[in-house]
């Protein structure tokens, strides 16, 4: 200790050692507090730069929590900002590996990625290989090929943001103009390859099926249901694709694989169950949990029925058993020894769950078991569409479906056609 330290210390010794410490470390102090200003001046250029040109992903969520509160006019704004900031962040880094990939020594190379990005990291190359690390967190490496041209091609299609095209399109829907909200709701399926979720996919087909239902462009409404089941369904995918290739598009004989086969026998012997034994036996045999596809079931079936088309039935079935398989599970989840027996018990069990009552609204439950019922009576199976019925009529608080349900009974007639435009 240096002598005036000791002077201090031994002359006092009742004064708070905070005191000591200060004076002892006064140099330290000072150089500790030069350091942190500048890290301070630092801290404060980086938010300002990005406070003036946030990134593409803040002004998107930004936009998002300003629709929430519905200030539509400066959400569209924010979600404008996030498309505009990421085709530039990505057309910037385009030209960067496009610069890399011009040099002489670079083409010397030929079209080998994993030789082009060592080169671009021994020369320092920084910006292009800052380019090729955001183009491998988005895109598999392996896709590629260990092709140059191939990155080059797949950070250019980076550019496309196909949430933001969404919200965009969700503004339009707001506001009413529907053509914009389905052409936004399009060119975002278009973009679905750089989708951060890919099962938004399916959500974007609904919203567009919603639009033109709302149109009534119902040919264009039914191609996009039927593409969410063939993509989503594989029991209805591999059934159909069975029964296609029994006989074969040209007529030769075709074994379908076993998936096919699977499926075709799985569908014929519901349809046979819920025909021959009704609709009780039907519920106790069968459990087919896919809620993504029974909405698009379940609008096919509804359109199909209203205008008297035979398919509705099939459509309405599969709609009516993932129903009723989400509802029977989660009643289970609550009451682990619950066994289904019949449609009137399970009733019972609905009426006692908050839940259950909305799901059964939200999916429109009474309005889908009555249409099935319709359906059926169109098809000359009037035993089962009677019985289905009969539970309707047991329901009063299914409404306007108990209604009509219970005339059913008194005078059974098949629905009315409605010839759509």
């Amino acid at each position: 200790m240096k002598e005036k330290d000791t002077k201090n210390f031994t002359t006092n010794q009742h004064e708070p050692t905070r005191k000591i410490i200060r004076y002892r470390s006064k140099g330290s102090w000072s150089s500790c507090g030069l350091w942190l200003i500048i890290l301070l001046l630092f801290l404060s250029i980086d938010l300002f730069a990005q406070g003036a040109n946030p990134p593409w992903w803040l002004s998107l969520e930004n936009g998002k929590q300003r629709f929430r509160s519905q200030d539509y006019g400066t959400a569209l704004m924010l979600f404008e900002d996030a498309r505009r900031n990421r085709r530039a962040m990505y057309e910037q880094m385009e030209r960067d590996l496009i610069n890399l990939l011009s040099l002489n020594d670079v083409r010397r190379l030929g079209d080998y990625l994993d030789r082009v990005e060592r080169f671009s990291n021994d020369r320092h190359y920084t910006a292009a290989s800052a380019a090729l690390e955001e183009l491998y967190y988005r895109v598999p490496k392996a896709s590629l090929n260990n092709s140059a041209l191939a990155a080059l091609t797949a950070l250019g299609k980076l550019k496309d943001y196909p949430e933001a095209e969404y919200w965009i399109g969700e503004i339009y829907r707001i506001e009413g103009e529907l053509s914009l909200a389905l052409s936004q709701y399009r060119r975002a399926l278009s973009m679905r390859a750089n989708l951060e979720d890919p099962n938004f996919s399916t959500t974007l087909q609904y919203k567009i099926a919603s639009i033109l239902r709302t149109r009534q462009e119902f040919d264009e409404m039914i191609i996009v249901l039927e593409s969410i089941i063939a993509d989503k369904d594989t029991l209805w995918a591999d059934a159909r694709a069975a029964a296609n290739t029994q006989t074969g598009s040209r007529g030769e004989a075709l074994r379908p694989s076993y998936q096919q086969a699977s499926a075709s026998f799985a569908r014929t012997a519901m349809t046979s169950t819920l025909t021959n034994h009704g609709i009780n036996r039907f519920l106790e045999m069968y459990r087919y949990n896919n809620n993504t596809v029974e909405q698009a079931h379940r609008l096919l079936g509804l359109h199909l029925v209203i205008s008297g088309r035979p398919s509705a039935e099939d459509h309405l079935m599969f709609a009516f058993l993932i129903q009723n398989t989400i509802i029977i599970e989660e009643v289970r989840r609550r009451q682990f020894d619950f066994t289904y027996t019949n449609l009137q018990d399970l009733a019972r069990e609905i009426n006692r769950n908050q839940l259950l009552l909305s799901y059964m609204e939200e999916v429109e439950y009474y309005k889908t078991t009555y249409y099935l019922a319709a359906s059926l009576f169109r098809n000359g199976k009037t035993a089962v569409s009677r019985s289905i019925w009969e539970f309707l009529a047991s329901q009063p608080q299914a409404g306007e479906w108990y209604d009509r349900a219970v005339s059913q009974l008194r005078n059974p007639r098949v629905e009315t056609i409605v010839i759509m435009p």
